[in-house]
């Protein structure tokens, strides 16, 4: 059988360079490509890191004075306990794990344990744990006073409060110093707002789930210092 021959079109078609490729059209497929695999990675990567910030960032917690630049203290905290050992009441702790991982082992207020009250018999009102620490973590202004650092705000859970059981208990209104908690004509307490620093001296003085006296389905005491924000007179 015999071969086909090609014609001399054929040959001079085979024979022929080639277009050589629009390397324009080329890159911009490739980059057209690139940008949608780094979207999609980016747009993943912010899914990642948003989840992450929250197990780190953890629950919001109440700092010592000078610590209410958030941001600042956790750049500068050594974590190495310095106002914990400093505070006269025992106040200051370390942030355990429910603060996140970011805030462990910073410090945070303790109201079980002490008050805050500036330093004032030990130290005329200035913080001896600002004094302690070695970077500026804890910092106060030189205008700063007892007053002006809101360190946080109450929170009153009526339904918990023995004073609305008509016991007539006013622990937490004869502890504050800063007449921030008023009695109303039935002898239960109500916040002053513009009064309260966060002092912590009415959760410390609180007997509600203390001292033998629960109250049924109650989770803390009965008025609690909480972040700013985070406070108000409520029901359970």
């Amino acid at each position: 059988m015999g071969t086909r021959k090609e014609g001399p079109a054929a040959r001079a078609g085979a024979d022929a360079p080639r277009r050589p490729a629009n390397d324009g059209e080329e890159k911009r497929a490739g980059i057209t490509r690139r940008e949608v695999v780094l979207g999609v990675g980016g747009t993943v990567a912010l899914f990642g890191i948003g989840a992450a910030s929250k197990a780190f960032a953890g629950e919001a917690v109440l700092r010592p004075p000078g610590g209410q630049d958030e941001d600042d203290l956790l750049s500068k905290c050594l974590r190495c306990q310095k106002c914990t050992e400093a505070c006269p009441r025992e106040a200051i702790v370390p942030v355990g794990l429910e603060g996140g991982f970011l805030s462990m082992r910073t410090p945070t207020m303790d109201y079980h344990a002490g008050d805050c009250d500036y330093c004032a018999d030990e130290n005329g009102e200035r913080p001896l744990c600002v004094a302690a620490c070695p970077t500026g973590a804890l910092k106060l202004s030189a205008i700063a006073t007892r007053r002006s650092t809101v360190i946080g705000e109450p929170l009153l859970v009526k339904d918990w409060c023995l004073a609305y059981r008509l016991t007539h208990c006013r622990d937490c209104y004869n502890a504050c110093p800063l007449d921030a908690i008023e009695l109303d004509d039935a002898e239960r307490p109500h916040i002053v707002w513009d009064n309260c620093n966060g002092c912590g001296e009415c959760e410390h003085a609180c007997k509600s789930m203390t001292a033998g006296t629960p109250v049924p389905g109650a989770t803390h005491r009965a008025i609690i210092i909480v972040p700013v924000g985070q406070g108000g007179e409520v029901n359970a």
